[in-house]
């Protein structure tokens, strides 16, 4: 398949959203809802309690319920506060309960209580489809626990699939919630912003190679990459190349340095995993996200892309350099990622794209704290194409 046709068939996909996902309900009630598993679920809604695998999920309850995200919430796993330290902290200034949510796990699947999960008596847990740090779908003895002990589970997906189940995940989530019409304002939003890029990249057949160099200054190793899924499809949708396709066959994984140095990728990404005001145990991590000004964020990038091997790139000697916030691979606000991305890729086809606004609406319109920090940044010459 394509670029155009893949591109064409997401779209239709976004466009349409989940007509045949959410069966009409059953009782007044009680709904039966088909998840992102494709499992079928029963749920009384509005629900009222509910545990998250994964505590990052709490701003996309904001765009639902931006009154108080955290008011339905009886338990959640420990990465927001552990992997999005600033975001974390964003939202317990503005939701200071937050603090006080019992923790039913810290940063991986293996950690996750199932005695607490039932203890705090939810009326559904929502985890992750392809989750890598809480219980997901794959994992049927806990699925299968909590079911037995009156918990459904809900699996919504904002990872693997992204772009096509971002707005899936949100309907479902509006129907769980008794929001539809928010679910509905987000979506429409959403899916306008993709159309931009699609429209953009019309009659293009030179995909410029793009490399995404993930986790930087988190690891030793040379050089993680996503691929099939996650921020490996926004890279597709922005019509690039990815050197990664056809070497890593899953959604992330390892290219050697050699190979980086061998194919010469026209454009380098670097992901932020680094936090404003965070203190790590050895430097080197990109910065950027709430309260990471541009300055410190091209700071970060610089000293990033001067490491051995990634310094003697092409795309890092020509300024065609750049990074952005990791946690876009897990957020439903990835569309602004995707229009920066586009930006950087086909800047010629994108003048009057301003994906910076995209960002600002997003947050103005559909989360409860404001936008504070720049969530990518570029090394050279044209280091703000993709804000303006």
């Amino acid at each position: 398949m394509n670029g155009k046709t893949t591109r064409r068939a997401l779209l239709a996909s976004v466009l349409v959203l989940a007509a045949g996902l959410l069966a009409p309900p059953a009782a007044a009630e009680t709904v039966r809802v088909t998840d992102l598993a494709g499992r079928t679920v029963e749920v009384r809604v509005p629900v009222k309690t509910m545990i998250l695998g994964e505590g990052r999920f709490v701003p996309t309850l904001a765009i639902l319920d931006p009154s108080d995200p955290s008011d339905r919430i009886v338990g959640m796993m420990g990465d927001f506060e552990r992997f999005d330290p600033a975001g974390y902290a964003q939202y317990v200034k503005a939701f200071p309960r937050i603090k006080g949510i019992p923790q039913i796990g810290h940063g991986s699947a293996e950690s996750f209580s199932l005695e607490k999960s039932i203890s705090v008596k939810p009326d559904v847990a929502i985890f992750g489809l392809g989750s890598g740090h809480g219980p997901g779908a794959r994992h049927k003895a806990i699925l299968d626990r909590l079911a037995a002990a009156g918990v459904p589970v809900v699996v919504v997906d904002f990872r693997m699939e992204p772009l096509v189940n971002t707005p899936k995940s949100i309907a479902l989530l509006g129907r769980l919630l008794g929001r539809d019409a928010e679910a509905k304002a987000f979506n429409d939003f959403y899916a306008a912003q993709l159309k931009r890029v699609a429209d953009g990249l019309k009659g293009v057949t030179d995909k410029p190679k793009v490399f995404i160099e993930i986790h930087v200054g988190g690891r030793d190793d040379c050089c993680a990459t996503m691929s099939q899924g996650m921020m490996g499809r926004f890279i597709d949708w922005a019509g690039g190349d990815n050197i990664a396709k056809g070497k890593i066959p899953g959604a992330h994984g390892l290219l050697s340095l050699e190979y980086l140095l061998v194919s010469q990728p026209d454009i380098y990404m670097g992901t932020a995993i680094g936090g404003a005001g965070v203190t790590y145990p050895k430097p080197g991590r990109i910065v950027l996200g709430p309260g990471a000004g541009e300055d410190l964020a091209r700071r970060s990038l610089a000293l990033a892309t001067a490491r051995r091997g990634i310094s003697d790139l092409t795309a890092v000697k020509t300024g065609r350099a750049h990074a952005i916030w990791h946690n876009f691979y897990n957020t439903p606000l990835n569309v602004a990622a995707v229009q920066a991305m586009a930006k950087w890729i086909h800047p010629d086809r994108f003048t009057d794209l301003n994906p910076h606004k995209t960002l600002a609406t997003l947050f103005e319109k559909f989360q409860p704290v404001p936008l504070d920090g720049a969530y990518w940044v570029s090394l050279g010459a044209g280091a703000e194409a993709a804000s303006k």
